[in-house]
């Protein structure tokens, strides 16, 4: 409906209520003003939306519509949309998109060093605490992960109690930290709050007296939490606060038992509970002021001696200035907010692709996601690609059903249908979001879950899957949407590399991923080189970072940097990655333009492979070197940039090839990302005027050939030919052909309109397929009548009706059905030639065009034979030359008579990229078969013939007649003289 629709059905509302337009109470938003509930599904001009209820931070809204196959809304978003949103949204970005969570920022700060379990280590803050109805408590914490006995972080002690509110921890060797909340002596369980890897993380717990809520968060994220603890009393007035030591006494009765090891700063205490968005803010190192109770300050706190002096440490926090782009519905206005702050937001998808998501529900591939879900007692692979995975992914859970699915994909014969492909695809980037901020605390092995992506991945990117990966990439963006989620496992792996183990690797057939931590000062004399283990079949390729980039790195005060590589060598790519946009290199000379070749594509030739740099407050920026192999074509040195819904696209932006070998490429690029080596697919030389002149002799052969069936069609109707099979099949076969020919000639100005050139490319699509059609059948009829001589004649007709007409309306409906969205090609009318849509029209061509040439190499050989007997019996002894001209015109003859009215003339269309000459021949051939077929069917055929001088005798007698007065009766009958009377 179109905007003033709703303004009006609004205006009638009020008139109707009676409710003035200015009184007081009534929304200013003339448009429908009900709001959109959670779930709600919301289609606009060109977008269907969702809202999915949740309020999230920009990073985390993000990754949920991904995972949902969609994008955050785009700004400015539909106003039948923003009327329905009370509050500010988060939308997208449409160019430079967000694609990480934000960088960190590094913050000098004082450390309290704990370094050995002393009953004489331990801070005191000076000022005691009024009555604590609720409180926060949060640090940054460096837990000592040898020490596995519980231990106090801090104590909170009041005159009647002295264990009023404590956090307590342990390490488990090798594990997590195991952290508890105690309240008036009641002990909440242990829960895993974070890794035990000697490295600063964020802890905060909060408690409220009121049902006794309580929760534990760990970098960011809840980890525990429940009700009543201690519940009903808050703490009473006068407390002591200690850090690092358990009071058994009123600020004192420390022990070395329960003294914590570690080291501990920016420590702060509130008189509330903070919420998720102030919780967030806390860990970024920007504390609210609401409630605070004390700000980190070593000067309000009385430090044992053993303690200092204190150590400057260098904090990371999350940038908490980094603003993203909201859009608030009230002033119809964009505007920006901190990336942290939860919101809600609308998840959209353009409405081709929406509508392909709900088709997918009936695509191939469900047996297996039924199979998978089997085996692992759950909804592990989503049957429909538009619902909701519902609860939260644990990694024990995601490590089972990784080995599930790997053991269905390893035992499946036949190639995943494209319903499992996209479920699997889902699966993958839910798996990959696990660690998309911090990682959970756990036992298990972050490793082997990377294994295992890695295997699944490496199976769906078989050979053999390459066609399902066209059909699925219009709605997930091809196989580059499988490479972001498997580089997403980086900081994952990142978070398991220590001081005695560096390194992480993993790969399978197709795809690889290494973490690394370089000392840079180890590679600032040669810079560093990554070997790609599968660059190519060939040989390997490798990454190059020079010495004067880590050099760069060194003089930003960096003593070390993680590497992330990771690399996909599979044909996959090839088939269904390319670079449209790309064009060719300009020739320089006019020698250079006589040598060029008609650039046809752009295709990936190599591995694709990916380098990062990330230092420790986020990913640092360098210049690469890659080398990689390749088919030997004219390459390019691309990096794919990424872009909403379409998985990305190539560009050269700030990369450039510095050598060529045989078969490998060596690029350089100023800064790092994922690369290929691209190469640039030509086709024979034909240059723009020779374009133009094929372009015009096309044209006006198509018009010739159209005019001369036009007329054989309408000479076939006019004469009065008598009805015969053969007349029948004669004007089936004109009749389509020329409405084929005519639908071409006018699909140039269906162009600019997309249903009209839909209309067209189906019904030239279906009218070529009846013009070669009843071709075969002209075939089967010529079989019939020289081949299988028959005197009983048989209803045949039926069945040619059926052939010519009833299979290709069934071939188009079932092409139309399977494929309608990669039915039609992109800039013109027809069909689609880099989907499977284009061989419902090339599969039943050669099928007609093989049944041809078969009969009438028969037909060929019978004639030839009825030739030779024929020579015989009127001369018992020809001569030798006599003969061989009697069988060679006997040969010649039906092949020059047959040839274009069983459609072979087409088959010079197959040599067309061997040679320019071969293009004339097509065009020159097919232009003739019009003409051709009128001089068959027409000129030289007795039936024709006959007909129209039967036409003509008739009337030059109606017209002898009329001019003889003794001729006319009353009523003015026509009397005739009778039959054969001569004029």
């Amino acid at each position: 409906m179109a905007p003033w629709c709703y303004c009006l059905l609004a205006f009638l509302i009020r008139s109707l209520s009676g409710n003035p337009s200015n009184s007081p109470g009534e929304s200013r938003n003339p448009w429908v003003t009900a709001p959109v509930a959670p779930g709600e599904v919301v289609e606009t001009a060109d977008e269907v939306c969702k809202f999915p209820g949740q309020r999230l931070n920009w990073w985390q809204a993000q990754e949920s519509c991904e995972q949902r196959l969609g994008h955050l809304v785009l700004p400015p978003p539909d106003r039948l949309l923003t009327a329905q949103l009370p509050d500010p949204i988060w939308v997208g970005q449409r160019e430079a998109p967000l694609q990480r969570p934000p960088q960190r920022r590094a913050r000098a700060t004082a450390a309290l060093m704990f370094s050995e379990r002393s009953a004489d280590r331990a801070a005191r803050l000076r000022t005691p605490l009024p009555a604590l109805g609720a409180l926060t408590a949060c640090a940054h914490v460096q837990w000592d992960a040898t020490s596995s006995d519980p231990a106090a972080l801090f104590s909170l002690a009041v005159p009647t109690l002295a264990n009023a509110l404590q956090l307590r921890a342990f390490a488990e060797p090798g594990g997590a930290v195991q952290a508890a909340l105690v309240v008036r002596g009641h002990h909440a369980p242990f829960r895993a709050a974070f890794q035990a890897d000697g490295r600063w993380h964020h802890v905060c717990v909060t408690w409220e007296h009121p049902g006794g809520r309580w929760a534990l968060f760990a970098d960011g994220r809840r980890r525990a939490g429940a009700r009543g603890l201690g519940a009903g009393h808050p703490l009473p007035p006068g407390g002591i606060l200690v850090l690092g030591q358990d009071q058994d006494s009123l600020g004192g009765g420390f022990s070395a038992r329960d003294a914590f090891s570690g080291n501990l700063t920016d420590f702060h205490l509130w008189a509330r509970a903070l919420s998720p968005a102030h919780m967030h803010r806390a860990r970024a190192c920007a504390p609210p002021p609401g409630g605070l109770l004390f700000r980190w300050d070593l000067g309000a706190l009385d430090v044992a001696p053993s303690l200092l002096p204190p150590v400057w440490v260098r904090l990371l926090c999350p940038v908490p200035s980094e603003e993203c782009p909201t859009w608030d519905p009230a002033p119809h206005t964009e505007g920006s907010l901190l990336c942290l702050q939860p919101l809600p937001f609308l998840c959209c998808y353009r409405t081709e692709k929406y509508r392909r998501l709900q088709d997918a529900r009936s695509w191939p591939g469900q047996d297996v996601i039924r199979r998978v879900n089997a085996l692992a007692n759950a909804i592990v692979l989503l049957p429909d690609p538009l619902s909701e995975a519902h609860g939260d992914l644990s990694l024990t859970e995601a490590a089972h059903f990784l080995r599930i699915l790997e053991g269905v994909l390893a035992k499946e014969a036949a190639p995943l249908g494209p319903a499992a492909l996209l479920a699997v695809l889902r699966f993958l980037r839910r798996v990959a979001a696990l660690g998309t901020w911090e990682p959970e605390p756990t036992t298990g092995s972050w490793e082997q879950l990377g294994q295992a992506v890695m295997s699944v991945a490496s199976r769906v990117l078989e050979e053999p899957l390459a066609g399902v990966w066209l059909s699925v990439s219009e709605v997930v963006g091809g196989p580059m949407a499988l490479v972001s989620s498997v580089q997403r496992l980086a900081p994952l792996m990142n978070s398991m590399l220590t001081s005695e183990r560096p390194r992480m690797h993993l790969q399978y057939r197709h795809a690889g991923l290494e973490v690394r931590r370089l000392r840079l000062r180890e590679a600032s004399t040669e810079g560093y080189v990554f070997t790609v283990p599968g660059g190519h079949p060939e040989g390997p390729g490798h990454i190059r970072i020079p010495a004067a980039e880590v050099r760069r790195l060194l003089g930003k005060g960096l003593s070390g940097v993680t590497m992330i590589h990771s690399w996909f060598s599979s044909s996959v790519f090839q088939h269904t990655l390319g670079a449209p946009g790309q064009e060719p290199w300009a020739p320089d000379s006019p020698e250079e333009t006589s040598g060029m070749q008609r650039f046809l594509s752009t295709q990936v030739g190599s591995a694709i492979i990916s380098s990062e740099v990330w230092d420790e407050t986020g990913e640092a920026n360098t210049a690469v070197t890659f080398h990689l192999q390749h088919q030997p074509q004219s390459p390019l040195c691309p990096l794919l940039t990424p872009s909403p819904d379409s998985g990305g696209s190539w560009a050269t932006t700030g990369c450039s090839v510095t050598a060529t070998y045989q078969g490998s490429t060596a690029c350089f690029c100023n800064h790092s990302t994922n690369f290929a080596v691209l190469l640039q697919v030509y086709d024979v030389q034909r240059g723009p005027e020779e374009e133009s002149l094929l372009r015009t002799l096309s044209f006006v052969g198509c018009g010739v050939s159209f005019c001369a069936l036009s007329t054989t069609f309408l000479l076939f109707l006019a004469a009065g030919v008598p009805k015969s099979e053969r007349a029948t099949v004669h004007k089936n076969l004109t009749f389509s052909l020329a409405s084929a020919e005519g639908f071409l000639m006018a699909s140039e100005w269906a162009k600019a309109n997309k249903v009209a050139c839909m209309a067209v490319t189906a019904v030239m699509h279906l009218l070529f397929l009846v013009a070669f059609f009843w071709m075969l059948v002209e075939g089967l009829l010529l079989w019939s009548k020289v081949v299988a001589v028959s005197m009983r004649p048989g209803p045949r007709m039926p069945l040619y009706y059926a052939t010519g007409w009833g299979v290709p309306v069934a071939i188009v409906a079932i092409t139309l059905a399977r494929s309608p969205h990669d039915y039609m090609a992109t800039g013109h009318c027809w069909l689609n030639v880099h989907t499977d849509a284009i061989w419902a029209f090339v599969g039943p061509v050669l099928f007609v065009l093989t049944a041809n040439t078969c009969i009438l190499v028969r037909v060929v050989i019978v004639t030839v034979s009825s030739a030779r007997r024929r020579a015989r019996m009127l001369s018992p002894q020809p001569c030798r030359q006599q003969q061989l001209r009697i069988q060679m015109w006997a040969t010649v003859k039906p092949v020059l008579v047959l040839l274009p009215i069983l459609g072979l003339t087409w088959l010079v269309g197959m040599l067309v990229h061997l040679s320019p000459a071969w293009a004339y021949a097509a065009v020159g051939l097919n232009s003739l078969q019009g003409p051709y077929i009128f001089l068959v069917y027409a000129a030289y055929n007795g039936e024709v013939r006959s007909a129209l001088q039967r036409m003509t005798e008739k009337k030059a007698a109606e017209a002898f007649t009329v001019g003889r007065p003794g001729d006319q009766v009353a009523g003015g009958s026509l009397q005739s003289h009778g039959p054969g009377v001569p004029l």
